[in-house]
């Protein structure tokens, strides 16, 4: 009897750890699920994140183009006042 009991017991064991297991298992395909999401999710914010990047470069070089036009157009400026304060003395 006592032989039967344990025996019992450890099946009853082994079936709460098979539970267990199924459960991890159920957890893990869950999780891989959800990685595979993040990964796409993250794929796609790297092309946005290249068009940004890009766009970015593009705004550096219209900054740059609209610095030196500003400059000039302040000489052209100057050039045109010194023009007229001069032409009416002569």
């Amino acid at each position: 009897q006592g032989t039967n009991n344990q025996l019992s017991l450890l099946e009853k064991m082994n079936q709460r750890v098979t539970e267990e297991y199924s459960n991890h298992g159920d957890v893990a395909s869950g999780l891989r699920v959800f990685v595979e999401q993040l990964n796409e999710k993250n794929q796609r914010f790297d092309e946005y994140t290249t068009q940004i990047d890009a766009i970015d470069q593009q705004v550096s070089e219209f900054e740059a183009v609209v610095s030196m036009l500003d400059k000039h157009v302040s000489l052209l400026e100057k050039k045109v006042k010194s023009a007229y304060h001069i032409a009416p003395t002569q």
